[in-house]
Parts: C-alpha cells; structure tokens; sequence
C-alpha cells in the first residue's frame, strides 16, 4: 500500500520561525525602530504624542499579523487591492468561441 500523505503545512518551512516571510521581519523591525528612535528623541507629554510615537510600531505589527486562510493582514490587503483594481469583465472561452471569432 504506497500511501503518500503531503503535509498540510509544507509552506511553512519556507518562512522564519513557521510564520514570518523575510520582508514581514523587514517591515516589523523598520517600523518599531522609527517608534523606539521617536521614543528616545521625542517628549511624551500628552496622550496624543504617545499614540502618534507608537503608531509605526503598532501599523508594522498590525500588518504582518497572521491570519487564516492568507498569510497575513499586509497579503489579505494587497489581494483586496489586486481584486478592484484588475479587470473584472472577462472574455468568454467557451465551447464555440472559435465559431464567435470567425464571425
């Protein structure tokens, strides 16, 4: 009985620790070292300074969050980009379109 099983999760061995594609860590360590160079040359007087020093940190992480079913929220984006943006009428390849081509 030669049963060969495929495994379900043989793409995960391509990316960094099973979850992080190279340009996910790229974008991740990019925008926490913006919010930690913001936090050490920046002052955190209000509520509002806080939120704007930490908002690439946070948008970077935001973005390379896995999701199910995609890779993560940046790819879930993309594709929802990629979807309204590209063409959306069709050309019909049928059984008879050579016979509407040759009228």
């Amino acid at each position: 009985m030669n049963n060969y099983l495929i495994p379900a999760n043989s793409k995960r061995g391509q990316l960094i620790l099973g979850i992080f594609a190279p340009f996910d860590l790229w974008l991740l360590s990019i925008g926490v070292l913006i919010s930690v160079f913001l936090l050490a040359f920046m002052p955190i007087d209000t509520l509002a300074t806080t939120i704007i020093i930490l908002a690439p940190g946070m948008i970077s992480a935001l973005l390379v969050v896995p999701i199910p079913y995609y890779h993560n929220t940046l790819t879930v984006i993309t594709e929802i980009y990629e979807f309204y943006t590209s063409r959306r009428q069709y050309r019909w390849k049928g059984w008879c379109y050579k016979e509407w081509l040759r009228k």
